[in-house]
């Protein structure tokens, strides 16, 4: 999983270049038509446009021109955008397409879809039910440092300037909570609880303990003493008096008034526009054509499928049945984590493990570093057992894989290697940072967020790791096959529960039923698939779709196939909905049966 800034609708890399791929030399590429240059323009405003209304979107991309900004969060904000991206909606139909080359063709075609997808999503006011226990302005603010450089006195000055903004962005937020309470568009009543306590635990603690004042740990020595005193004051005094006292108040509405008001069931379908929200949600994380019975229907298959090949590998160990080999494995001290310097040696290990071997799966290698951090310890309660954060170009920020050291010993340590490639290398690290360095692509693309692509393709890194000799553990290779079936349950589990009307308590079941994960691990993954509907289901059905194509790629090729080649063609690409992927790489598939 990766984390994003509050957007609408990456290490220092050297460009994954693709000999396959290079038709022309600069010198002799055609230029674009006059209809090709004018939507590039299109473009580029509308990605001005982006960066200028969404702050938090610029600094993550590198651009430093409005670090002193934060979004405007209000209501009458979200109707301008709309409006505004109906009326580019409206322009971008209507703009001649003569002369576009198969790059330009995706282009356009990707920037209708997101026009649309704004529309949609403001018509069926998504943006009502902005916080969960997963994402809110209540976390995204308090890991804003993460992502903003510090290096000069004017960076700590526009961090200070953002967090004077912290009590019109949260009173913004709550107006927009109020309207979610009077349309019945809630998250449920204890989801929305947990939101309190995390607002509360960061209002609760002193200003130098706080998370905003981790800049203030290591100055550049290129600020001088007297400028270090004085930013520290200020920023303190900013977290004291702004804040703090605005996490405060924003804790007692979640919990006094808006966690009350909170729906009852755990699945969307019981809002008043439940199964369109459930619809949209899996269009846009999946962009299947597949409806929610499909989807159970799939899982459930691959359940079995899975289910066969762990039996398969317990029986190495003198186990005849899953039930017994998972209750020894969630018995087994020697199986679970002894401390919080343990995980990260093992994720540390990991990384360089596959750091190793990575050229033998990609042409070139990413050249920034991979930072290993632990996870931010306000989110870690309720999150993932890890997590990625880009980096940036632009900035030089590194990529950083965000390792949850919550209660360590409750956390098994059989798959942790896969979550390691899936997190790193070869998964998000080498994909965000691939993206980031396609210049040739309008920004908008190399930024773009489709989490069937992203999650599918760290979810086949994991099985990349396999091929690439790893898992030499029995119990990392099981992990690895778990991973998997985890991967699978969340087909089955989310359409479950936001469909079939299924309990959280029968989501719990299922996985304890056909998984040996810990109830900790367990406990927030379901409560994840509940306040986020349908982007669990964007790791397997993403997956899948890379190896059917490499599948195709390597019948068709035969002994032609190059696992490098077909690596840097899926990359090549960007962040693409899944049908532009498939119809692309059919592309290059065929172009290599041609020329060979």
């Amino acid at each position: 999983m990766n984390e994003f800034p509050k957007v609408s609708g990456l290490l220092l890399v050297v460009l994954l270049t693709v000999p396959v791929l290079t038709r022309t030399s600069p010198a002799q590429a055609p230029k674009p038509s006059f209809d090709a240059r004018r939507l590039d323009a299109f473009y580029a405003a509308e990605w001005e446009y982006e960066l200028e209304h969404h702050p938090e979107l610029a600094t993550y991309v590198g651009d430093t021109r409005f670090n002193d900004r934060l979004s405007d969060y209000s209501a009458e904000e979200q109707a301008r955008e709309a409006t505004h991206a109906a009326e580019q909606l409206r322009r971008l139909r209507a703009m001649s397409t003569n002369g576009l080359d198969n790059q330009e063709t995706i282009s356009r075609e990707m920037m209708l879809r997101q026009l649309a997808a704004s529309v949609e999503s403001y018509r069926l006011k998504e943006w009502e039910m902005p916080v969960s226990q997963m994402n809110g302005v209540h976390l995204d603010l308090a890991s804003m440092y993460s992502q903003m450089p510090f290096r000069t006195v004017r960076d700590y000055r526009n961090y200070i300037s953002r967090l004077r903004q912290a009590p019109r962005v949260f009173a913004q937020e709550t107006a927009v909570m109020r309207l979610g309470m009077r349309d019945h568009l809630m998250e449920p009543r204890y989801l929305l609880e947990k939101v309190a306590v995390q607002a509360n635990d960061i209002a609760a603690s002193t200003p130098d303990k706080s998370p905003f004042a981790m800049p203030l740990a290591q100055f550049p020595k290129e600020i001088s003493p007297t400028d270090q005193a004085k930013i520290r004051t200020e920023l303190l005094d900013v977290i004291r008096q702004d804040v703090l006292p605005a996490y405060a108040r924003f804790a007692v509405f979640v919990r006094e008034t808006y966690a009350p008001a909170g729906r009852t069931e755990p699945g969307i379908w019981a809002l008043p526009n439940g199964e369109e929200l459930y619809r949209n949600a899996i269009r846009e994380h999946v962009q299947t054509t597949m409806d929610g019975d499909a989807i159970f229907a799939e899982g459930m298959r691959e359940v079995k499928e899975i289910q066969k090949q762990m039996l398969a590998l317990a029986e190495t160990q003198g186990f005849h049945d899953l039930t017994s080999f998972n209750a020894h494995i969630l018995t087994d001290p020697k199986l679970h984590a002894t401390s919080a310097k343990q995980l990260m040696g093992l994720y540390r290990h990991y990384e360089d493990q596959s750091q190793a071997k990575l050229l033998e799966v990609v042409p070139v290698a990413p050249k920034l570093r991979l930072e290993v951090v632990p996870m931010d310890s306000f989110r870690a309660p309720t999150a993932v057992p890890a997590d990625y954060s880009p980096g940036s170009i632009a900035s030089g920020r590194p990529g950083r894989v965000n390792v949850n050291l919550y209660n360590p010993s409750s956390r098994l340590l059989l798959n942790v290697e896969a979550i390691a490639y899936h997190e790193g290398l070869p998964g998000h690290h080498l994909q965000f940072s691939v993206a980031d360095g396609l210049k040739d692509l309008p920004a908008f693309r190399r930024f773009a967020s489709y989490d069937a692509y992203s999650e599918g393709w760290a979810l086949y890194a994991e099985q990349l790791g396999h091929e690439l000799g790893f898992y030499q553990d029995p119990y990392s290779e099981y992990g690895r096959l778990e991973n998997e079936m985890w991967r699978s349950i969340r087909l089955v589990v989310d359409t479950g529960v936001h469909q079939k009307h299924w309990t959280r308590q029968q989501m719990v079941d299922f996985f304890k039923q056909h998984t040996a994960m810990d109830d900790q691990n367990i406990q927030t993954e379901v409560d994840r698939y509940i306040s986020w509907p349908g982007q669990a289901l964007s790791y397997r059905l993403g997956q899948q779709k890379i190896l059917d194509l490499r599948a195709k790629a390597r019948a068709r090729l035969g002994k032609r196939f190059d696992i490098r080649q077909f690596h840097a063609c899926v990359l090549s690409l960007g962040p693409v909905p899944l049908d532009i992927l498939d119809e692309n790489v059919t592309r290059w598939i065929d172009e290599q049966a041609r020329t060979h």
